[in-house]
């Protein structure tokens, strides 16, 4: 696919580059040199642009792309009024990052493919690592619900999986346990691979909780918070 990214910031720049190394093609577009020279080389092409100015905007090749990108994050003015550029020029399919609510608020107004908050997203991330002492990934479903994976605490080994009952405990569905097994690859090197155990078999009705055991867990934001005081306290 190909892109425009309009931002080569810390957040557009790693964007650009983790996109061009799966393959796709990235046009760049900064009025900062310095974020110009960190990509350059790496992209296929990058615009010393300012992309508040509708002339300068029109240089990009907005509707030879499958999507663009405004990656802005510390210019606020900027970041919106680009976007509006961006809907007068028709440009189809629009990401665009917030960086806090009332930017959120005001690009939904744009009615854009998706809004962006990596910040708040880190953050939620974090302090759940925080309150569960373990690491986290999270995927929101909406506003109310997510899907967590995490290393189990310490709070459930030993528990068999059987009798681990998040949904009438805590309102919590558990969707998948793996466990880290060890196999050698191509060149003999044991290398650790998560494995799915099938707790649901009747072979399996004895299999408790270890350490390292990986969880995956669905459920409202609400009934995390409970699972996480309850955990702690």
């Amino acid at each position: 696919m190909r892109y425009i990214i309009i931002g080569l910031g810390i957040y557009g720049a790693n964007l650009a580059l983790d996109l061009t190394s799966m393959g796709h093609e990235v046009i760049g577009a900064d009025k900062v040199e310095s974020h110009i020279e960190t990509v350059k080389d790496y992209i296929s092409t990058v615009y010393n642009i300012d992309s508040t100015e509708e002339a300068s905007l029109q240089v990009l090749p907005l509707n030879n792309v499958d999507l663009v990108i405004v990656a802005i994050g510390e210019n606020f003015g900027a970041s919106i009024r680009t976007v509006a550029l961006l809907k007068k020029a028709g440009v189809r399919h629009i990401y665009a990052r917030a960086i806090d609510k009332l930017h959120e608020s005001i690009l939904e107004s744009f009615e854009i493919d998706r809004i962006l908050t990596p910040e708040q997203r880190a953050a939620s991330d974090l302090s759940s690592e925080m309150e569960l002492g373990t690491q986290i990934q999270s995927l929101p479903v909406d506003d109310d619900y997510s899907v967590l994976r995490f290393c189990t605490p310490d709070y459930f080994v030993g528990v068999p999986y059987r009798g681990l009952d998040l949904e009438k405990t805590f309102g919590l569905t558990l969707v998948a346990a793996c466990r880290k097994t060890m196999r050698r690859n191509v060149l003999g090197l044991e290398r650790g691979h998560l494995e799915i155990i099938d707790f649901k078999k009747e072979e399996n009705a004895a299999v408790s909780v270890e350490k390292g055991d990986v969880l995956t867990v669905f459920g409202p934001r609400k009934k995390f918070r409970e699972f996480y005081r309850h955990i702690n306290g």
